[in-house]
């Protein structure tokens, strides 16, 4: 949720109920909008606890409050599935955190027993830098640094609670230890990969992130302990000479939704079915560093796929609304001047406009939730209503419909159903 363009979480979670396949959905906070905005939606969700925050809630006390703000007020309405305790911690390997991590887990747990809130789950996501030098599948381990100290006691944790381990596999960052093989990494086949202790073939880099993970964990004498892939997804856009392009996206989120939904499992883990979250629902406009970190949603903040891997309902294909409901193709030029949003405007530029309009004395009354023109509740189709009224106005004279370049003049009436443009 690193933008300033999202829709509104309570129409995201009309979007994921009514178009998507998705049951579930995960955040990196708790977020009581989006937390308010699913409940009695039947969509579980896992909320996660900042990194910062795990050393405080190894207290039973900080515990039971953080319960008392964060859970209670929206269980059971909101369908809260597991609270992940911190993100990748062990990754960013802050003495802390890490110390702190299992005594704040079963703090947590202690504090949701208390609270009289039994189906819960605590569990902490992992990023893949947790093995000792990567071999095989079959013999893979966790670091010795973290294999007693850490993940002994979590798994027996888990064990005991019936929780889930959560990983984060990314076949994306894992190239350099799959030997770069760009196929093997998007389901694309390819020459695979034989483990000659376990005598299985892999023919995806996928199976072989969660094997390895089964292995480790067997080896603590937890391979019974349920894997939950907590994030794994593919980027669509990079600079140039990346990897991260829409075709390789298509092929890694599309394989991967379909050998999820088939429950066929792995070599290691036969017609086990593995619950999975994909990183993530929205391209990211705000979130720092390179043009990658911005392109990883399946889509566009109007809804429109990015491209389409078979997540929406019925083999849609099609956006949740239409992006720019103005251009059908019935319409004609009717000799009548609008003023609408430029094509290439952002939404950024163009909620600026939005707000500026309505500032202004427009009546924004008919885009307001459940009015006329409040569908597609897009910021281009909103935008491009206030534009037009500001625009009616103020004369009608070509200087009304500039704001700071993001508009235009047009002859093609914008109307569309019910929604009238004067």
């Amino acid at each position: 949720m690193v933008a300033d363009n999202l829709p509104p979480p309570s129409e995201v979670a009309n979007f994921i109920k009514t178009k998507t396949i998705f049951d579930s959905v995960k955040i990196f906070d708790c977020n009581p909008d989006v937390l308010r905005a699913f409940a009695d939606s039947g969509i579980s969700v896992t909320v996660t606890v900042p990194n910062g925050e795990i050393a405080s809630l190894a207290n039973v006390r900080a515990a039971r409050r953080w319960v008392n703000a964060n859970i209670k007020p929206f269980y059971p309405q909101t369908k809260i599935k597991y609270i992940s305790v911190g993100n990748e911690v062990l990754f960013f390997n802050n003495p802390e955190e890490v110390n702190n991590l299992v005594p704040a887990i079963r703090a947590l747990n202690r504090a949701l027993n208390k609270a009289g809130i039994h189906d819960v789950k605590v569990t902490t996501a992992h990023a893949l830098n947790i093995f000792e030098v990567i071999t095989l599948p079959s013999l893979t381990r966790f670091r010795n640094d973290f294999a007693k100290p850490v993940f002994a006691p979590l798994l027996l944790f888990l064990r005991k609670t019936k929780s889930p381990f959560m990983i984060n596999p990314y076949p994306y960052f894992e190239l350099n230890t799959l030997g770069n093989n760009l196929d093997f990494a998007l389901f694309k086949g390819g020459p695979g990969m034989f483990d000659k202790h376990s005598g299985k073939t892999y023919t995806n880099a996928f199976d072989v992130l969660l094997d390895r993970t089964f292995s480790a964990m067997s080896a603590l004498g937890c391979g019974d302990v349920d894997i939950v892939i907590g994030e794994t997804g593919w980027p669509s856009m990079a600079d140039e000479g990346n990897v991260a392009t829409v075709e390789n996206a298509l092929s890694y989120n599309g394989n991967l939704v379909k050998e999820i939904l088939e429950g066929k499992g792995t070599p290691l883990m036969p017609n086990r079915k593995f619950e999975a979250y994909i990183f993530g629902l929205f391209n990211e406009n705000k979130k720092p560093g390179t043009l990658t970190e911005r392109n990883w949603g399946l889509f566009r903040p109007d809804y429109s796929p990015v491209y389409n891997a078979g997540v929406l309902r019925d083999g849609q294909g099609a956006p949740f609304v239409p992006a720019q409901p103005q251009q059908q193709p019935q319409q004609q030029p009717s000799g009548k001047k609008f003023c609408v949003a430029k094509p290439g405007a952002n939404d950024g530029e163009l909620q600026a406009a939005l707000d500026w309009a309505c500032s202004q004395g427009t009546d924004c009354g008919p885009i307001q939730p459940g009015a006329p023109c409040a569908e597609p509740a897009t910021v281009r189709s909103r935008a491009t209503f206030a534009m037009n009224s500001y625009y009616r106005n103020h004369g009608e004279v070509d200087s009304a419909c500039d704001f700071s370049g993001s508009a235009q003049i047009t002859t093609v009436d914008p109307s569309y159903g019910n929604c009238h443009y004067l």
